[in-house]
Parts: structure tokens; sequence; C-alpha cells
């Protein structure tokens, strides 16, 4: 990927009115820094340079511009068609499910998918533990699970539906994963249908029937 031309005239655009040392004091980098960038290159050694993305992170927070269009822009992400859907920020919450291939993550909602690139993340790492904290699990080498949206397990084939009737959405698991993750998954079942955990081993269609909780 390449940077965008004139890149250090857009970074001198950012700055706009602002000094050089108040840029400097902002950022915390040096001023006589801030206008090499700005040149697009060292003035002692006239070589050409480019800004990392630690540098280009603050200058964002110093001009108050968005770090992933300014990591584009110098080049270091790809901008894709999936990038310019209209969904800018996604709400996990109500993601049923992601899959990750090794240049996309597909996000799955009620009747609706969004695509994103993996260059569109700048910490990957950062993103799984976001997933973590927001219920997923990874119930497949490229599959996480929302188990809050999940609401019934089919044990004899290892779906996961996505509402009580069975007749939506579902993902399905591996023998193996099923295994690891059965008691998680029934507590996350009963807990999202207000069910407990009580169960018969009936020829049922889900293959697990969770009875209402008492109150």
């Amino acid at each position: 990927m390449t940077q965008m031309d004139n890149f250090g005239k857009f970074l001198e655009g950012l700055r706009g009115r602002m000094s050089l040392r108040e840029a400097a004091q902002k950022s915390g980098l040096s001023h006589a820094y801030i206008r090499d960038l700005e040149l697009e290159k060292n003035r002692s050694t006239n070589d050409k340079i480019k800004p990392s993305p630690e540098t280009l992170k603050k200058l964002s927070e110093a001009y108050n511009y968005s770090y992933t269009d300014l990591m584009r822009k110098a080049g270091y992400l790809r901008e894709s068609l999936s990038d310019r859907h209209p969904v800018v920020d996604i709400d996990l919450h109500h993601i049923l499910f992601i899959e990750i291939s090794a240049k996309e993550i597909t996000y799955h909602a009620q009747d609706v998918k969004v695509i994103k690139s993996i260059e569109s993340l700048v910490d990957f790492t950062e993103f799984l533990e976001n997933l973590d904290r927001h219920g997923f699990k990874k119930l497949d080498n490229d599959l996480f699970v929302n188990l809050h949206q999940v609401r019934r397990y089919s044990e004899r084939d290892g779906k996961l539906y996505f509402d009580t009737e069975a007749r939506g959405s579902y993902v399905t698991i591996s023998a193996i994963r099923q295994k690891r993750f059965h008691d998680l998954i029934l507590r996350s079942v009963a807990r999202n249908t207000n069910t407990s955990l009580e169960y018969n081993f009936g020829r049922s269609s889900a293959g697990v029937t969770l009875l209402p909780a008492e109150e």
C-alpha cells in the first residue's frame, strides 16, 4: 500500500493555525519532527520519511482526527468496498455470530450481515478481546458466537439457534466443540430464555428441553 500524494501537506492542513510548538506540546512529538513530517523528509539528511503508526496515533489525538482514516491515508490500511458500508459502528450486542477469514470479517445479525476487511482493524488482538468482553466464544476455527443471543441448543446435530422455535438463523459446531462448551451453552440458553437447567433426554427437535424457571 502507498501513502497518499502530498500526505505532508495534508498533515500541515490538519495542524491548521496551530503553531508547531503547540502541536508538539499536544502530541508529545518535537516541533522539528512534526515539520519534517509535513515536508516528508528529514531536513538533516534529506531522506524521505514516513510517520509510524504510533506517531500517527499521537497526531490523531492532537488534531482530533480519526486514527483509522489517518492510518489509511498514510498507506497502512486498505480501503475496501466493505469499508464504505453505511454502518460505521457495529453494536456487538445485536450480532449473532461472526465469521473470520484470512481477509474479511463477516458480522451476522438478524436478516443482515456486514463485511469488513481485516486490514481495517488497527489492532486485531484488541478486536478479539472485545469479542470476549461481549460474550462471544470461539466455537470453531473461524466462528465466534454471541452466547447472549443463543436461544436453543440441539445436541443431536450440534446446532445453536438464535430463536426459541428453531426456525431462524443457526450455526453448527463440531462434536469436539460441543463437548468442550456443553455446560456453558446450556447455562447460556437457560439464562437467555429464563429457564432452569433441568432438562430431559427426549427425542425432541432441539435435543435438549429446558424447563421454565420457578418463580
